[in-house]
């Protein structure tokens, strides 16, 4: 009876052991087609992703420079609380360090944007070790697609220059020009005669472009009286005057201008347009400086949506580059339309800054990210060289 018993005991321990062996095996088994099933719909998720978000024909990347979220909200206080730029249907921050500095410049930041790399601050378009990097502009080109800069300042200040120049110091303006004519831009727009026609090495490079087949244009006025597809229209010897100082609906013009010519090519464009002068305004403390500038900019923005939702092809995004002076908003009287705005530096700040995206891929500018996704996630949109953007 004793041997019974044990044998008894040793079965039923036997048999509890063989069950959760076998329970265990069930378990781990279910965790792995678990497993398997949700590696398969990130796959899925991650393949309906970039089917998604590469259906753009075109984009258009509008930039204040200097605009942060104080900037905005001093400009929709002041309109009746609204602005353009609200009508985007994403909205997302991104990050804004240099590759040498915690406090970005306009060249770095303008490079991350245009070719998915960190650099230093003051190069364009270069690595820290500088070796040229390819822009989404050059990138556009090569796929036929059409394209096109304008800026509120000269056409070779930092921001526009890092889409289409490779030099390691943003002040070497000549240089910055001469590098305008390696490649086939369609449309330039924005100030900078000078450093294209009296230039300290005495080379002439409008009489160069003109044998280029472009047509050159000294103002705004006589752009808008010609139909001509590949134009450089260098409206000021240096920088475009202030909004404060008359310049008018000149972005707005030159934006028109640049779509209504750039649209025509059937493998669509690529337009980078800058607000060039919140940030000035910025650096000089200056409220009104910066409002009127941001005012103009987000009528710009408006024409550009207005152009985006007829077309339904055109991605359009609406960032900074960095934010400039520190500004806060410490009061405002509705009825008197007066500000009590508040600078805490006259150079840039670090903080993150709003990533405005509207039409096909537009879902992609979601979330918290490095300034450099800004550039993949464009050339995702495009279908421009994915491999080369999904490997770096």
């Amino acid at each position: 009876m004793k041997k019974f018993g044990r044998f008894l005991l040793l079965f039923l321990i036997f048999l509890a052991g063989g069950t959760a062996v076998f329970f265990f095996l069930f378990a781990a088994q279910k965790v792995k087609r678990k497993e398997a099933a949700e590696i398969t719909q990130l796959k899925i998720n991650k393949a309906n992703t970039l089917q998604l978000a590469a259906k753009a024909k075109n984009v258009i990347l509008l930039i204040g420079d200097g605009m942060g979220l104080a900037q905005v909200s001093a400009g929709m206080a002041i309109n009746n609380n609204q602005l353009q730029l609200e009508r985007c249907t994403t909205v997302g921050l991104s990050k804004t360090t240099a590759a040498n500095r915690y406090i970005t410049d306009s060249a770095s930041a303008a490079t991350a944007m245009s070719s998915g790399k960190k650099t230093n601050n003051g190069a364009i378009a270069v690595t820290p070790d500088q070796v040229a990097t390819e822009t989404i502009l050059e990138m556009a080109e090569k796929q036929g697609m059409s394209t096109g800069l304008i800026a509120t300042s000269k056409i070779t200040h930092a921001t526009p220059a890092a889409f289409i120049a490779h030099e390691k110091n943003r002040e070497s303006y000549e240089a910055i020009a001469a590098d305008f004519l390696e490649t086939e831009v369609d449309v330039v727009i924005g100030g900078g005669m000078k450093n294209f026609a009296q230039r300290e090495d005495e080379r002439n490079l409008i009489d160069e472009l003109k044998k280029l087949g472009y047509e050159i244009f000294e103002s705004m006025e006589s752009l808008l009286q010609s139909d001509s597809k590949k134009l450089y229209a260098l409206c000021a010897e240096e920088d475009m005057p202030t909004m404060i100082e008359g310049r008018g609906d000149f972005l707005g013009n030159a934006i028109q201008t640049a779509i209504a010519r750039l649209s025509q090519n059937e493998k669509g464009f690529f337009l980078m347009a800058e607000s060039s002068q919140i940030d000035w305004g910025g650096h000089d403390n200056n409220a009104d400086y910066v409002i009127t500038e941001m005012l103009d900019f987000d009528q710009s923005i408006g024409q550009v949506l207005d152009f985006a939702a007829q077309d339904s092809q055109t991605l359009v995004i609406i960032t900074a580059d960095h934010e400039t002076g520190g500004l806060s908003i410490t009061d405002y009287d509705q009825e008197l339309k007066e500000f009590d705005l508040k600078f805490s530096t006259f150079g840039h700040t670090p903080i993150m800054i709003p990533v405005y995206a509207y039409g096909p891929g537009s879902e992609a500018f979601t979330g918290i990210y490095e300034n450099t996704e800004i550039f993949f996630k464009m050339v995702q949109a495009l279908g421009l060289n994915t491999k080369q953007a999904n490997s770096d």
